[in-house]
């Protein structure tokens, strides 16, 4: 799978763009608020239909403008294949694949897939569980159409579901309805469970072999599912439950509260590991998803890596730039020292200022 092109029209700080890419490794630089996050962003939509920063659509829209359009050009398996975003500011984004408009969002996951590595992904063993369902949804979504079915199904029956119970108290005859609420709510979020179950087995093969080869042979690592609930006990944990879930007004079983816990040589990094042993967990955590995208799809993955070199050490950039070398690549960063510096392979460069490209594009 490989880009070929990004036309932008109207999008955050870029009034019209058009870039060609190498099926290598392609670099964006220039310094800072310059645009580069930002033509990686478009390309992360055209896959997953949302911005990783969880950004609104229409904050997505050059200011003074009404609306915004987005074309990528993909290579599947030597087929051409066109992807078109129309952004509104007040109305649903428009989603075409080969001038075909799609019905619906869903339609959209499986047409490309993109990895993304950002600064914010090497916390992602520390932060939130928050943002480690969002690490497994965002995959998920892009393999599987039916979890990502599933997963939209279910948060719209959470969303109900929460404001029944903060209504009850002026509605209470509403409260027999909480049984068909649990019955969706179950019936969603026991594939959830049983998928994510799946996926993250499979990423602890991958992710312990790579975690020992970039510790030097030192760290033994191991993920694992922290389900909030068996899917098995599903409706039963709902059931007994609902008394503390009437009380506090939210619902506090299921899906929606998972983790995962990532541990090295027994320890559990996210309290307990140093700074470089949860940067190298969430390095190895990204490079094992990249391996089982491959996997499922039987194809590569397009990575696109926004100013992450810079947060690495010279060990793990070497180690994550020669897992790499045989993926397309797009890697933003604000100057090309440490590419020169280290002798990296560049295929194609753009210098970005203020929304443009600059100074022409030139290979090395």
């Amino acid at each position: 799978m490989k880009i070929l092109s990004l036309e932008l029209q109207n999008y955050r700080n870029y009034r019209e763009l058009q870039l060609e890419f190498s099926p290598g490794i392609n670099l964006l630089y220039g310094d800072n608020a310059q645009g580069k996050t930002n033509a990686l962003e478009a390309i992360c939509l055209c896959a997953t239909s949302k911005s990783h920063r969880g950004t609104k659509d229409r904050e997505l829209i050059r200011f003074g403008e009404e609306e915004a359009h987005i074309k990528v050009m993909v290579e599947k398996r030597g087929i051409p294949c066109r992807v078109d975003m129309h952004l509104k500011k007040n109305r649903a984004k428009g989603i075409a694949v080969n001038g075909v408009p799609l019905r619906r969002t869903a339609e959209l996951f499986g047409i490309l897939h993109v990895v993304f590595f950002a600064p914010e992904d090497l916390s992602i063993i520390k932060d939130s569980p928050a943002e480690r369902r969002r690490f497994l949804d965002m995959e998920l979504c892009q393999l599987d159409r039916i979890y990502a079915h599933n997963l939209i199904s279910y948060n719209k029956v959470i969303t109900q579901r929460n404001k029944l119970l903060k209504d009850l108290d002026d509605h209470p005859d509403l409260r027999d309805t909480l049984d068909i609420w649990d019955e969706q709510l179950a019936s969603y979020g026991i594939p959830l469970i049983q998928s994510r179950k799946n996926f993250i087995g499979e990423l602890d093969q991958l992710v312990k072999e790579i975690h020992l080869s970039l510790s030097g042979g030192r760290e033994e690592a191991e993920l694992s599912y922290a389900p909030n609930v068996e899917a098995e006990e599903l409706r039963r944990v709902l059931a007994r439950e609902r008394v503390r879930d009437l009380k506090v007004r939210t619902s506090l079983t299921g899906p929606h509260r998972d983790d995962m816990i990532f541990t090295v040589n027994g320890v559990d990094v996210r309290h307990f590991g140093s700074q470089g042993q949860q940067r190298t967990a969430a390095l190895s955590l990204k490079l094992a998803e990249i391996e089982i995208v491959k996997r499922v799809i039987k194809d590569t993955p397009i990575l696109l890596l926004d100013d992450v070199l810079s947060e690495l050490d010279g060990s793990r950039q070497k180690q994550l730039l020669h897992r790499i070398s045989h993926i397309q690549t797009v890697i933003t960063c604000t100057g090309l020292d440490d590419f020169v510096q280290h002798c990296f392979q560049i295929d194609k460069v753009f210098h970005v200022e203020d929304g443009r490209v600059i100074g022409g594009i030139h290979e090395q």
